[in-house]
C-alpha cells in the first residue's frame, strides 16, 4: 500500500544542461558565424531533473530514480539537483553523462551541443524500489535512454499504478507507458508518430479533429485512463477516449523560449494528481503552470533562479532589452489580492521603457511584512496572475524583506514605486544611482488597496445577507 502523503517520486533520465551566456557583437573573420563572448556558464538539472526540481520548487517532497553515471558530470548533476531539495536514487548504468549546452547571446540560443552515451540499465535498487511503494503519485519522465523500458523498472511502475496516480510523460524513442497509468502526456508530433507508429492514425481527420482521434486511440493502445495532448500556446486536448475531448486554452503568454515546458506541464499534473485533483482539474492547473513557466523566461530562467546559481530570473530578458538599447523598468510588491490599482501601476510602469520585470515578495517575506494572516494568495498563484498581465513581461519572486538584491542583479534602469513618497527619497533610490539608475514614484488609485478589500470582505461576511 502506498502512504498518504508520500512524495512524488520521478522516475527518468536525468541530464544536465547547460546555458553557456554571452554576447554576440561581430562575425569571425575566419567564417561567417557570430563569435560569442563567454560571460558566464549556467548549469542545471534537465529531463527527469528538471522535472524534479520543479515539483521540489513546489514545497513537495521529491524523490528522483534516475540512471546516474560515476563521472565528473553526473557528480556535478546529484550536487544540483541536492541543492534544489530532490533526493536522488541513482541506478548504475554504463554509459557517461547526457549534457546539452546551449551556446546562448541576448537570451537567443545561438548552437546547442550534446554529448554523453547511453549504456546498459541496472535493476533498480532496494531504495527506488521503496521510493515507489510510498510514493503519492509517480511521474516518469521518459527521455529515450533505458531506464523506462528496463524489466524490474517497468514491473515496479505497473504495480504503482495500481495504487496511485502514474503520469507519464513519453519519448518517441522511448518505452510505452505501463497499463492503467492516470495520465500520458505527449506534445503534438509525438502523438503524431506514436499512432502513426502503433497503425491507429486516422489519415481522413486534419486539424483538431486528427489530434482528438489520435488521442483516443492512444488512450485505447496505452491502456490509459486519458491522454493529454499539448498544444503548445494553444494549450492542451485532454482524451479519455470519447469522441468530444476536453480543450483546456492556455493564457495568453509572451515568451521566446519553450524548453522545458513539457517537464513543468507533466510535473504540475503530477503534483495535481497527488493532492485529490481530478483529471480534467490536473490538466487544466498543468497547462497554466507551463504558461506561467514559460512567460517568465522557461528553463533557462528557472536555471537563474536557483538557489545553486545565485538567483538570476529574468536576466536573459534584461541583457536582450539592454542589448538593443532599450531601456529596462523594474517595479516591485507583494500583490495580494491583484486589483484595479496594481494593473494602472503596472501599465504606467511598461510604459517608461520596453519591458517591466516584476519583483515579487515570496510568501515568507509578505508574512514577515504583513502578519501571520497573510498572503492570502500563495507566490506561485500571485506570480502565475501577474506573468498573464499584458503589460509584464517577466516576473522574479524573492525572499528579502527588501528588493535590494534582486535589483543588484537586474540593475534595471528604472525602479518604480507605487504609493505617496512625495518629497521623500524612495530607498532604494541610492542603489539605483551606483549604475546609473532612477528611481520614480506612480501615485496609487484612490480607493484601491488590499487591506480595503480585506476589511470589505470581512465585514460582509459577517453582516445578514
Amino acid at each position: 500500500m502506498t502512504a498518504a502523503g508520500g512524495p512524488l517520486v520521478v522516475v527518468g533520465d536525468a541530464l544536465l544542461d547547460v546555458d553557456v551566456v554571452g554576447r554576440a557583437t561581430r562575425l569571425s573573420p575566419d567564417a561567417p558565424v557570430p563569435v560569442l563572448d563567454v560571460a558566464d556558464e549556467v548549469p542545471r538539472p534537465g529531463g527527469a531533473g528538471l522535472a524534479a526540481a520543479l515539483a521540489a520548487g513546489d514545497g513537495a517532497e521529491v524523490v528522483l530514480v534516475t540512471a546516474l553515471a560515476e563521472d565528473e558530470d553526473g557528480e556535478r548533476l546529484a550536487a544540483l539537483l541536492a541543492g534544489l531539495g530532490v533526493r536522488v536514487v541513482a541506478v548504475p548504468h554504463e554509459g557517461t553523462t547526457p549534457v546539452k549546452r546551449r551556446l546562448r547571446a541576448d537570451g537567443q540560443s545561438l548552437l546547442r551541443l550534446d554529448s554523453g552515451s547511453s549504456g546498459p540499465v541496472a535493476p533498480p535498487p532496494p531504495q527506488a524500489v521503496a521510493a515507489l511503494a510510498s510514493a503519492s503519485a509517480v511521474l516518469v519522465s521518459d527521455y529515450g535512454r533505458g531506464l523506462a523500458a528496463q524489466a524490474d523498472v517497468r514491473r515496479a511502475l505497473a504495480d504503482a499504478a495500481r495504487a496511485v496516480p502514474v503520469v507519464w510523460d513519453p519519448h518517441p524513442r522511448g518505452a510505452e507507458p505501463v497499463p492503467g497509468a492516470r495520465l500520458v502526456t505527449p506534445n503534438r508530433e509525438e502523438a503524431a508518430l506514436v499512432a502513426e507508429r502503433l497503425g491507429v492514425e486516422d489519415p481522413t481527420a486534419d486539424g483538431l479533429a486528427r489530434i482528438s482521434r489520435q488521442a483516443a486511440a492512444l488512450v485505447g493502445a496505452w491502456q490509459a485512463h486519458a491522454v493529454a495532448v499539448t498544444l503548445g500556446a494553444g494549450g492542451a486536448l485532454l482524451s479519455h477516449g470519447e469522441t468530444s475531448p476536453s480543450v483546456l486554452p492556455a493564457p495568453r503568454v509572451e515568451a521566446s523560449d519553450p524548453c522545458g515546458a513539457g517537464d513543468r506541464f507533466a510535473s504540475a499534473a503530477a503534483l495535481a494528481l497527488a493532492r485529490g485533483d481530478v483529471t480534467l482539474e490536473a490538466v487544466q492547473a498543468a497547462v497554466h503552470a507551463a504558461s506561467a513557466f514559460v512567460a517568465a523566461g522557461g528553463a533557462a530562467a528557472f536555471a537563474q533562479e536557483a538557489p545553486s546559481t545565485g538567483g538570476r530570473t529574468g536576466l536573459d530578458l534584461v541583457e536582450q532589452v539592454r542589448a538593443a538599447g532599450g531601456t529596462v523598468v523594474a517595479t516591485g510588491g507583494c500583490f495580494d489580492l491583484l486589483h484595479a490599482g496594481h494593473v494602472a501601476t503596472l501599465e504606467a510602469a511598461r510604459a517608461l521603457g520596453d519591458c517591466l520585470v516584476v519583483c515579487l515578495n515570496s510568501d515568507t517575506s509578505v508574512q514577515r511584512l504583513k502578519g501571520p494572516s497573510r498572503p492570502l494568495v500563495p507566490q506561485a498563484d500571485r506570480a502565475r496572475v501577474l506573468a498573464a498581465l499584458e503589460p509584464v513581461d517577466a516576473v522574479v519572486i524573492f525572499e528579502e524583506d527588501t528588493p535590494l538584491e534582486v535589483l543588484a542583479r537586474l540593475r534595471p534602469h528604472v525602479w518604480v514605486k507605487g504609493g505617496d513618497y512625495a518629497g521623500a527619497e524612495l530607498p532604494e533610490a541610492p542603489l539605483l544611482r551606483t549604475w546609473g539608475g532612477q528611481s520614480v514614484v506612480l501615485p496609487y488609485l484612490p480607493g484601491r488597496s488590499t487591506t480595503g478589500l480585506v476589511t470589505a470582505a470581512a465585514e460582509r461576511a459577517g453582516s445578514p445577507a
